[in-house]
């Protein structure tokens, strides 16, 4: 079961979720689960006294079960597993198993990532990702906020700043980013990056820098503090996964949309900055040969 007040996120996968509420569950709600990991698909199609008949417990035992894995009643517990199964494969059949073998491992973590980053499209609010691209796109200076596995998508985004052709900056650090969140002035933004849109050493550097007269744009996998703060809010979900072995994919999800905020930033520039782009690829092409050429030489003269 979900901890006192927990609800399950909206991107939770519900046949897991009741796969690991099953060993905490009364015995006659475990019937109900039972039948529900049997059968996900026919319960969609079930009134709560059919859930009941089939699963040999009475329609209120139905209602305490969907309520113990964490939603209001039957009916919402339907509309997510609706929603959950409607993903496919991937989704209900990702949980990493410690006799999986290393194909079944890499297939279900390719399968499990690529599910979640559709999701991810699907409910990506376009119009906060044009008004994301506008803020960026007259940007003076850009600094990246990120705590922890958030810290290294910031730091991939302040790689990227030829594309955004400003200064930018990753505050990793949590001095820093106070630091840097109080120098901040008018016409720079602040990217927050958060998967749990929570942290509180990001949320005191986003008031900071909402203070400092910057703008802010949040880049969260859930709604909370941070994106209270922000305006625009890129809300990236990905399928979450309580499994010890999930895959890291909200990180990837997050590098994906710098990678679409970096390249809508450039797709923006003028022609002389194309040419400028295109002149630092080959300086950099040549450098990386020359340096290859130089490890050759200096292998076959020793």
């Amino acid at each position: 079961m979900l901890p006192d007040n927990a609800a399950p996120q909206p991107t939770q996968n519900v046949v897991e979720l009741v796969r690991a509420a099953v060993p905490q569950l009364r015995k006659s709600d475990a019937k109900v689960a039972q039948l529900v990991l049997a059968a996900p698909f026919r319960i969609l199609d079930l009134t709560v006294a059919e859930v009941a008949e089939l699963a040999a417990v009475s329609q209120p035992t139905v209602i305490r079960f969907c309520v113990a894995v964490g939603f209001s009643g039957f009916q919402e517990f339907k509309i997510r597993l609706a929603q959950g199964l409607a993903l496919g494969r991937a989704a209900t059949h990702s949980v990493i198993l410690d006799t999986d073998n290393l194909t079944s491992v890499a297939n279900k973590i390719f399968e499990y990532t690529h599910t979640s980053l559709g999701w991810a499209l699907q409910h990506l609010d376009k119009d906060a990702l044009e008004q994301a691209v506008d803020a960026l796109a007259s940007a003076n200076s850009i600094e990246f906020f990120g705590y922890g596995a958030s810290g290294i998508v910031a730091l991939d985004a302040q790689q990227k700043f030829p594309l955004f052709d400003v200064p930018c900056g990753a505050q990793i650090d949590a001095h820093q980013q106070i630091m840097r969140a109080a120098m901040m002035e008018p016409g720079a933004v602040a990217v927050i990056i958060s998967n749990t849109g929570r942290t509180q050493q990001l949320v005191e550097a986003a008031r900071i820098a909402k203070g400092s007269g910057a703008t802010l744009i949040g880049l969260v996998g859930a709604q909370g503090p941070i994106s209270e703060l922000c305006d625009p809010v890129l809300l990236v979900e990905t399928l979450d996964n309580t499994n010890i072995y999930t895959p890291t994919t909200s990180r990837i999800a997050a590098l994906v949309m710098i990678d679409v905020l970096s390249t809508a930033v450039a797709l923006r520039r003028d022609k002389h900055h194309t040419e400028r782009l295109q002149h630092m690829k080959q300086r950099l092409n040549s450098f990386r040969n020359a340096a290859a050429t130089g490890a050759g030489e200096s292998e076959s003269e020793s």
